[in-house]
């Protein structure tokens, strides 16, 4: 089973989805966070 990851790397949030050959999502999450400027 070939599967391929794309993570997506966002100013307020990070993204991952993993979808397999025929293009078919198999798990998506997203995590938000606070940014911190110094």
């Amino acid at each position: 089973m070939t599967n391929i990851l794309a993570l997506d790397q966002g100013t307020t949030s990070s993204r991952a989805i993993v979808i397999d050959k025929e293009s078919q999502i198999i798990s998506l999450a997203q995590k938000e966070y606070t940014q911190i400027f110094s």
